[in-house]
């Protein structure tokens, strides 16, 4: 039997690499939770009104900033191919913003209208949704009652940009879907989500694919999310039964004593 004299050695130095990568897990975990809360931000503002000014230049370097700390722990993981398996979401996170380049040459422009580049959009708006839920998680330390709340919030307002940039008249005429009226406002595209989340429905049904993709998804977290709001009720509820009888039990089963016996 062939053994490999270096295997040990290789062993060892795959164990100080997942260390390594660890350490910068570690230390690079605050200040991209900032990043990622800022860039959640920015897409609502986007989705809702546009960014102007320096803020595309913002995303763009943020952008860079998720990018550079991608390829620093793709370059010291030991093992690529397990790396990019544990990271497959961050990957398409990173990919589709990518897209947003086609703006600046404006022959492609018109690619913009096409569903590639609108589907392009619904997954980059999924994908940063997830990335801000995640960041969230590790600000919070844990999923409790607070984060499903504060999570809840977060996608009211980025699904409700989301309806907009998919179910806006001008969106719908460019996607090729001629004398339709859309969701013109974003406060409109706002109760429009509130509506669905909360399980009360529109009279709006959404005339894009895109956008009723994205109906179907706000409508599964919003059974999901009332299921779990509804157990914690129940939950809180269950418990304090069950406090009060253990407390009425104790106290029937006090100890015999001459003090009370007097009493």
């Amino acid at each position: 039997m062939n053994e490999n004299p270096q295997t040990p050695g290789r062993e060892e130095e795959e164990r100080e690499r997942w260390e390594l990568l660890r350490e910068i897990n570690e230390f690079t975990e605050g200040p991209l939770v900032v990043l990622s809360f800022i860039w959640v931000g920015l897409l609502i503002l986007e989705l809702a009104n546009g960014l102007t000014g320096f803020l595309p230049t913002l995303v763009l370097v943020i952008w860079g900033l998720f990018i550079l700390d991608f390829l620093i722990e793709f370059i010291i993981a030991p093992r690529k191919l397990v790396y990019l398996r544990n990271s497959w979401l961050t990957m398409i996170a990173l990919v589709v913003p990518a897209f947003r380049i086609l703006r600046i040459f404006p022959a492609l422009r018109l690619l913009r209208a096409t569903r590639f580049i609108r589907s392009a959009n619904l997954v980059r708006l999924l994908t940063s949704t997830n990335r801000g839920l995640r960041a969230m998680r590790l600000a919070l330390g844990r999923r409790g009652f607070g984060y499903v709340i504060l999570a809840t919030i977060m996608i009211l307002f980025l699904g409700a940009g989301g309806i907009l940039q998919f179910e806006s008249s001008s969106a719908l005429q460019r996607a090729g879907y001629e004398d339709t009226t859309g969701i013109e406002h974003y406060g409109d595209a706002v109760w429009y989500t509130a509506m669905i989340i909360t399980t009360f429905g529109s009279d709006y049904w959404p005339q894009s694919a895109e956008g009723r993709a994205l109906t179907v998804i706000l409508s599964i977290y919003s059974v999901a999310i009332f299921g779990y709001i509804t157990a914690t009720i129940a939950s809180v509820f269950i418990s304090s039964d069950n406090a009060a009888r253990e407390k009425e039990g104790r106290s029937r089963r006090r100890p015999w004593s001459p003090a009370l016996r007097r009493s």
